[in-house]
């Protein structure tokens, strides 16, 4: 598990710079689809390799992006939302061990909502912190609204991408 999350890790932050960091969307929408790599850790993380993975991953991005730590403290306050977000998000069923947050093990209604509630977090943490000020508050929260949906699209499409569906 350990070295699929790794693997996982190092693609997703090579996805994000080499590929993301340089398509022009426009300077409203920026898909931050790293965000999966905390989405998808187990359930059963530790609190404090949670919030060290995070802050990894987004000083990592912030490393190659030179955006000076806005996406580790993004990250960081993502994953530590992340288990009140669990709590919030009540399933069928429970949060055992083996169980991965995902469409597969969880459903495609409260993997959405999950994933709804951390990007949106996850973005305006990091847009607010970029611009410092209210006085440009329409155009941050525009922001934070298109790209959350660009990332949101983005996290589905590397859900139903690669995951394997049960064949019944």
């Amino acid at each position: 598990m350990i070295g699929k999350n790794i693997i996982r890790y190092v693609l997703l932050v090579a996805f994000q710079v080499l590929i993301l960091n340089n398509i022009n969307l426009g300077s409203y929408i920026y898909p931050a689809v790293y965000v999966y790599f905390i989405l998808l850790l187990p359930f059963e993380t530790a609190g404090w390799v949670l919030l060290l993975s995070s802050f990894t991953l987004g000083l990592s991005i912030d490393f190659f992006s030179n955006t000076l730590g806005l996406n580790a403290a993004a990250s960081v306050f993502m994953a530590f939302c992340r288990p009140g977000a669990l709590k919030l998000l009540k399933s069928k069923r429970e949060y055992e061990p083996g169980i991965q947050p995902g469409i597969k093990d969880m459903g495609f209604q409260w993997f959405f909502f999950y994933t709804l509630i951390l990007v949106v977090l996850h973005h305006s943490v990091m847009f607010f912190l970029e611009v410092f000020s209210f006085t440009e508050i329409r155009q941050t929260i525009y922001r934070i609204g298109m790209s959350s949906a660009t990332t949101l699209i983005l996290v589905f499409v590397f859900q139903f991408l690669f995951t394997k569906q049960d064949k019944t």
